[in-house]
Protein backbone atom coordinates (compact mmCIF):
# COMPACT_ATOMS: atom_id res chain seq x y z
CA UNK A 1 0.00 0.00 0.00
CA UNK A 2 1.28 3.45 -1.01
CA UNK A 3 1.97 6.03 1.85
CA UNK A 4 0.63 8.43 -0.75
CA UNK A 5 -1.47 8.61 -3.63
CA UNK A 6 -2.05 11.58 -6.37
CA UNK A 7 -5.53 11.50 -7.31
CA UNK A 8 -8.15 14.66 -9.46
CA UNK A 9 -8.91 15.07 -5.74
CA UNK A 10 -5.36 16.21 -4.55
CA UNK A 11 -3.10 14.03 -2.16
CA UNK A 12 -5.02 10.64 -0.56
CA UNK A 13 -3.92 8.33 2.18
CA UNK A 14 -5.10 4.85 1.44
CA UNK A 15 -4.58 3.97 4.56
CA UNK A 16 -6.43 6.48 6.74
CA UNK A 17 -9.01 6.76 3.39
CA UNK A 18 -8.26 10.50 4.06
CA UNK A 19 -6.96 13.57 1.76
CA UNK A 20 -4.98 15.89 2.68
CA UNK A 21 -6.06 20.01 1.36
CA UNK A 22 -8.81 18.39 -1.14
CA UNK A 23 -9.35 20.00 -4.42
CA UNK A 24 -12.77 18.74 -4.31
CA UNK A 25 -14.69 17.86 -1.89
CA UNK A 26 -14.68 14.75 -0.04
CA UNK A 27 -15.79 12.65 2.63
CA UNK A 28 -13.05 13.43 4.97
CA UNK A 29 -10.25 15.57 4.86
CA UNK A 30 -7.17 16.75 6.61
CA UNK A 31 -6.74 20.58 6.19
CA UNK A 32 -3.33 22.20 6.71
CA UNK A 33 -4.09 25.70 7.17
CA UNK A 34 -7.13 28.46 6.89
CA UNK A 35 -5.72 29.90 3.01
CA UNK A 36 -8.89 29.23 0.96
CA UNK A 37 -6.76 27.25 -1.68
CA UNK A 38 -6.43 24.90 1.11
CA UNK A 39 -9.54 24.79 3.14
CA UNK A 40 -12.69 24.30 1.05
CA UNK A 41 -16.16 24.34 2.10
CA UNK A 42 -17.99 20.98 1.24
CA UNK A 43 -16.55 18.10 3.27
CA UNK A 44 -18.27 16.25 5.27
CA UNK A 45 -15.01 15.73 8.10
CA UNK A 46 -12.44 17.67 9.11
CA UNK A 47 -9.49 16.87 10.75
CA UNK A 48 -7.31 20.43 11.15
CA UNK A 49 -4.78 21.63 14.20
CA UNK A 50 -6.47 22.76 17.43
CA UNK A 51 -4.47 26.32 17.31
CA UNK A 52 -5.79 26.80 13.69
CA UNK A 53 -9.34 25.30 13.80
CA UNK A 54 -11.19 28.71 14.72
CA UNK A 55 -9.87 30.21 11.46
CA UNK A 56 -10.62 27.04 9.11
CA UNK A 57 -13.68 26.83 10.31
CA UNK A 58 -14.00 30.19 9.43
CA UNK A 59 -13.32 29.55 5.96
CA UNK A 60 -14.92 26.28 5.80
CA UNK A 61 -18.49 26.66 7.26
CA UNK A 62 -20.46 25.69 9.73
CA UNK A 63 -21.70 22.24 8.32
CA UNK A 64 -18.66 19.80 8.16
CA UNK A 65 -17.78 17.75 11.44
CA UNK A 66 -14.52 18.80 12.52
CA UNK A 67 -12.12 17.26 14.76
CA UNK A 68 -9.11 19.14 16.23
CA UNK A 69 -5.84 17.49 16.88
CA UNK A 70 -2.62 19.47 19.38
CA UNK A 71 0.48 19.33 17.17
CA UNK A 72 2.12 16.57 17.88
CA UNK A 73 -0.48 14.37 19.41
CA UNK A 74 -0.84 11.04 17.22
CA UNK A 75 -4.07 9.53 16.13
CA UNK A 76 -4.72 6.52 14.24
CA UNK A 77 -6.99 6.29 12.02
CA UNK A 78 -7.60 3.08 9.99
CA UNK A 79 -4.13 1.83 9.53
CA UNK A 80 -2.34 4.83 9.63
CA UNK A 81 -0.78 6.74 12.65
CA UNK A 82 -1.73 10.62 12.15
CA UNK A 83 -0.06 13.66 13.76
CA UNK A 84 0.32 17.24 13.23
CA UNK A 85 3.26 19.25 13.57
CA UNK A 86 3.56 23.41 12.86
CA UNK A 87 4.69 24.79 9.56
CA UNK A 88 5.41 28.18 10.78
CA UNK A 89 2.80 29.88 7.27
CA UNK A 90 0.37 31.19 9.68
CA UNK A 91 -1.25 30.91 12.93
CA UNK A 92 -2.14 26.94 13.53
CA UNK A 93 -0.29 26.00 9.88
CA UNK A 94 0.45 22.26 10.11
CA UNK A 95 2.94 19.40 8.40
CA UNK A 96 0.89 16.35 8.58
CA UNK A 97 3.00 12.97 9.39
CA UNK A 98 1.61 9.91 8.04
CA UNK A 99 3.07 6.40 9.41
CA UNK A 100 2.19 3.55 8.05
CA UNK A 101 4.01 -0.15 8.73
CA UNK A 102 6.97 2.03 9.94
CA UNK A 103 7.40 4.13 7.05
CA UNK A 104 6.99 7.89 7.23
CA UNK A 105 5.47 10.75 4.82
CA UNK A 106 5.26 13.92 5.58
CA UNK A 107 3.31 16.68 3.81
CA UNK A 108 4.56 20.12 4.58
CA UNK A 109 1.71 22.04 2.74
CA UNK A 110 2.65 25.63 2.68
CA UNK A 111 5.64 26.53 5.28
CA UNK A 112 8.42 28.97 6.16
CA UNK A 113 11.07 29.18 8.76
CA UNK A 114 12.09 32.72 8.78
CA UNK A 115 10.99 34.71 12.29
CA UNK A 116 7.77 35.01 12.68
CA UNK A 117 5.41 36.13 16.26
CA UNK A 118 2.49 35.37 14.64
CA UNK A 119 2.40 31.90 14.24
CA UNK A 120 4.42 28.67 15.98
CA UNK A 121 7.74 28.22 14.48
CA UNK A 122 8.12 25.53 11.64
CA UNK A 123 9.79 22.44 12.98
CA UNK A 124 11.46 19.67 10.82
CA UNK A 125 9.95 16.19 10.93
CA UNK A 126 12.12 12.97 9.87
CA UNK A 127 10.67 11.14 7.30
CA UNK A 128 10.73 8.55 4.40
CA UNK A 129 8.68 10.60 2.00
CA UNK A 130 8.91 14.74 1.69
CA UNK A 131 6.41 15.98 -0.33
CA UNK A 132 7.54 19.58 -0.17
CA UNK A 133 5.75 23.12 -1.37
CA UNK A 134 8.31 24.61 -3.75
CA UNK A 135 6.47 27.75 -4.67
CA UNK A 136 9.75 30.09 -4.11
CA UNK A 137 11.99 26.79 -5.37
CA UNK A 138 14.96 28.50 -7.36
CA UNK A 139 18.51 29.58 -5.81
CA UNK A 140 17.35 33.52 -6.90
CA UNK A 141 14.67 33.25 -3.94
CA UNK A 142 16.81 34.37 -0.35
CA UNK A 143 14.45 36.39 1.72
CA UNK A 144 16.51 39.42 3.93
CA UNK A 145 16.26 39.70 7.74
CA UNK A 146 12.49 39.87 9.01
CA UNK A 147 13.82 42.50 11.19
CA UNK A 148 15.66 44.49 8.45
CA UNK A 149 12.79 44.50 6.30
CA UNK A 150 10.67 45.94 9.14
CA UNK A 151 13.05 48.70 9.62
CA UNK A 152 13.18 49.42 5.85
CA UNK A 153 9.11 49.74 6.44
CA UNK A 154 9.05 51.77 9.04
CA UNK A 155 11.62 54.36 6.99
CA UNK A 156 9.57 54.45 4.37
CA UNK A 157 6.21 54.97 6.72
CA UNK A 158 8.34 57.94 7.94
CA UNK A 159 9.41 59.14 4.60
CA UNK A 160 5.93 59.49 3.68
CA UNK A 161 4.59 61.44 7.07
CA UNK A 162 7.60 64.01 6.16
CA UNK A 163 5.95 64.27 2.68
CA UNK A 164 2.56 64.37 3.64
CA UNK A 165 0.91 61.10 2.24
CA UNK A 166 -0.97 58.33 4.09
CA UNK A 167 0.79 54.92 3.40
CA UNK A 168 -0.95 52.00 2.56
CA UNK A 169 0.33 48.20 2.72
CA UNK A 170 -0.40 45.56 0.93
CA UNK A 171 -0.83 41.92 2.17
CA UNK A 172 -3.07 39.16 2.11
CA UNK A 173 -5.82 39.19 4.46
CA UNK A 174 -4.97 35.94 6.40
CA UNK A 175 -1.43 35.42 8.11
CA UNK A 176 0.62 38.13 5.86
CA UNK A 177 -1.53 41.03 7.33
CA UNK A 178 -1.38 39.90 10.80
CA UNK A 179 2.78 39.46 10.37
CA UNK A 180 3.09 42.86 8.73
CA UNK A 181 0.50 44.63 12.04
CA UNK A 182 3.30 42.57 14.13
CA UNK A 183 6.15 43.90 12.08
CA UNK A 184 5.49 47.46 11.99
CA UNK A 185 6.24 49.99 14.82
CA UNK A 186 2.70 51.11 16.65
CA UNK A 187 5.07 54.53 17.54
CA UNK A 188 4.98 55.38 14.08
CA UNK A 189 1.89 56.44 13.81
CA UNK A 190 -2.14 55.56 13.51
CA UNK A 191 -2.46 52.18 12.22
CA UNK A 192 -5.78 51.14 10.19
CA UNK A 193 -7.29 47.96 8.69
CA UNK A 194 -9.43 47.09 6.23
CA UNK A 195 -12.96 45.33 6.93
CA UNK A 196 -11.83 41.85 4.91
CA UNK A 197 -8.96 41.59 7.90
CA UNK A 198 -11.37 41.94 10.82
CA UNK A 199 -12.51 38.97 11.09
CA UNK A 200 -9.16 36.84 11.70
CA UNK A 201 -7.61 39.97 14.10
CA UNK A 202 -9.39 38.20 17.50
CA UNK A 203 -8.41 34.50 16.60
CA UNK A 204 -4.69 36.11 17.30
CA UNK A 205 -5.42 37.72 19.66
CA UNK A 206 -7.34 35.32 21.62
CA UNK A 207 -3.84 32.87 20.99
CA UNK A 208 -1.60 35.98 22.54
CA UNK A 209 -0.19 37.02 19.28
CA UNK A 210 0.38 41.00 20.24
CA UNK A 211 -0.47 43.08 17.48
CA UNK A 212 -0.71 47.43 17.71
CA UNK A 213 -4.05 48.94 18.48
CA UNK A 214 -5.82 49.23 15.06
CA UNK A 215 -8.01 51.43 13.92
CA UNK A 216 -11.21 50.24 11.44
CA UNK A 217 -10.82 51.41 7.94
CA UNK A 218 -13.36 54.83 7.51
CA UNK A 219 -12.07 57.51 4.67
CA UNK A 220 -13.00 60.12 6.07
CA UNK A 221 -10.92 59.64 9.15
CA UNK A 222 -8.20 58.26 7.46
CA UNK A 223 -7.91 61.28 4.95
CA UNK A 224 -8.04 63.33 7.91
CA UNK A 225 -4.55 61.27 9.29
CA UNK A 226 -3.25 64.12 6.98
CA UNK A 227 0.11 61.56 6.26
CA UNK A 228 0.65 60.48 9.38
CA UNK A 229 -1.36 57.21 9.08
CA UNK A 230 -0.88 53.36 7.04
CA UNK A 231 -3.48 51.23 5.97
CA UNK A 232 -3.18 47.21 5.57
CA UNK A 233 -5.12 45.67 3.13
CA UNK A 234 -5.35 42.69 1.03
CA UNK A 235 -4.39 42.94 -3.10
CA UNK A 236 -7.96 41.74 -3.34
CA UNK A 237 -9.40 44.86 -1.63
CA UNK A 238 -7.47 47.29 -3.11
CA UNK A 239 -9.74 48.61 -6.01
CA UNK A 240 -10.04 51.31 -7.88
CA UNK A 241 -13.28 52.34 -5.87
CA UNK A 242 -11.41 51.93 -2.72
CA UNK A 243 -8.20 53.70 -3.89
CA UNK A 244 -10.01 56.74 -4.86
CA UNK A 245 -11.52 57.24 -1.53
CA UNK A 246 -8.43 57.04 0.21
CA UNK A 247 -7.40 60.65 -0.87
CA UNK A 248 -3.65 60.81 -1.86
CA UNK A 249 -1.40 57.87 -0.94
CA UNK A 250 1.61 55.67 -1.36
CA UNK A 251 1.60 51.96 -1.72
CA UNK A 252 3.64 48.93 -1.03
CA UNK A 253 3.23 45.51 -1.76
CA UNK A 254 4.72 42.60 0.76
CA UNK A 255 5.43 39.46 -0.88
CA UNK A 256 7.91 37.24 -2.00
CA UNK A 257 7.51 38.50 -5.63
CA UNK A 258 8.56 41.45 -4.89
CA UNK A 259 12.50 40.85 -4.38
CA UNK A 260 13.32 41.62 -7.70
CA UNK A 261 12.57 45.46 -8.55
CA UNK A 262 12.15 44.53 -12.39
CA UNK A 263 9.25 41.96 -11.12
CA UNK A 264 5.63 42.98 -13.11
CA UNK A 265 4.23 43.22 -9.95
CA UNK A 266 6.51 45.95 -8.47
CA UNK A 267 5.35 48.00 -11.20
CA UNK A 268 1.81 48.55 -9.83
CA UNK A 269 2.92 49.90 -6.56
CA UNK A 270 5.35 52.63 -5.42
CA UNK A 271 7.45 50.24 -3.37
CA UNK A 272 7.55 46.38 -2.65
CA UNK A 273 8.87 44.79 0.88
CA UNK A 274 9.97 40.83 0.22
CA UNK A 275 7.98 39.52 3.03
CA UNK A 276 7.01 36.07 2.07
CA UNK A 277 5.18 33.19 4.13
CA UNK A 278 6.98 30.41 2.10
CA UNK A 279 10.57 28.89 2.10
CA UNK A 280 13.18 30.36 -0.08
CA UNK A 281 16.19 27.99 -1.51
CA UNK A 282 18.37 27.76 1.58
CA UNK A 283 15.41 27.05 3.83
CA UNK A 284 14.20 24.57 1.59
CA UNK A 285 17.17 22.69 1.12
CA UNK A 286 17.84 22.86 4.82
CA UNK A 287 14.13 21.55 5.37
CA UNK A 288 15.46 18.12 3.34
CA UNK A 289 18.83 18.18 4.93
CA UNK A 290 16.92 17.73 8.48
CA UNK A 291 13.72 15.75 7.41
CA UNK A 292 16.46 13.15 5.69
CA UNK A 293 13.79 11.43 3.56
CA UNK A 294 14.64 8.91 0.95
CA UNK A 295 12.10 10.56 -1.80
CA UNK A 296 10.94 14.35 -2.70
CA UNK A 297 7.46 15.49 -4.09
CA UNK A 298 7.63 18.89 -5.40
CA UNK A 299 4.35 20.72 -5.18
CA UNK A 300 3.21 23.74 -6.41
CA UNK A 301 5.58 26.61 -7.59
CA UNK A 302 9.36 25.40 -9.40
CA UNK A 303 7.95 21.63 -8.93
CA UNK A 304 10.30 20.69 -12.13
CA UNK A 305 13.07 22.42 -11.45
CA UNK A 306 12.79 21.07 -7.70
CA UNK A 307 12.77 17.86 -8.50
CA UNK A 308 15.42 17.67 -11.11
CA UNK A 309 17.98 19.53 -9.03
CA UNK A 310 17.04 16.80 -6.07
CA UNK A 311 17.01 13.93 -8.35
CA UNK A 312 20.89 15.49 -9.71
CA UNK A 313 21.86 14.69 -5.57
CA UNK A 314 20.65 11.61 -5.56
CA UNK A 315 17.33 11.27 -4.51
CA UNK A 316 14.10 9.74 -5.56
CA UNK A 317 11.62 12.82 -6.77
CA UNK A 318 8.79 13.48 -8.71
CA UNK A 319 7.02 16.83 -9.25
CA UNK A 320 3.33 17.55 -8.73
Amino acid sequence: MNLLETTPAGLYCPAADVYIDPHHRVDRAIITHGHADHARRGHKAVLTSLSGSKIVRERIGPKAKMQTLPFAEPLQIGEARISLHPAGHLLGSAQVRIEVNGKVAVVTGDYKRGIDPTCEPFEPVPCHLLVTETTFGLPIYRWPEPADTAKEMDEWWKQNQADGINSVLLGYSLGKAQRLLAMLHPGTGPIYVHGAILPFLPFYREAGIQLPFTHTLKFDAFKREQGKALLVISPAAYKPAIRAKLGPVRSAFASGWTLFKNNRIRGSFDCGFPVSDHVDWPELLQTVKDCAPEEIWADHGYTREVARYFSEQGFKTRAL
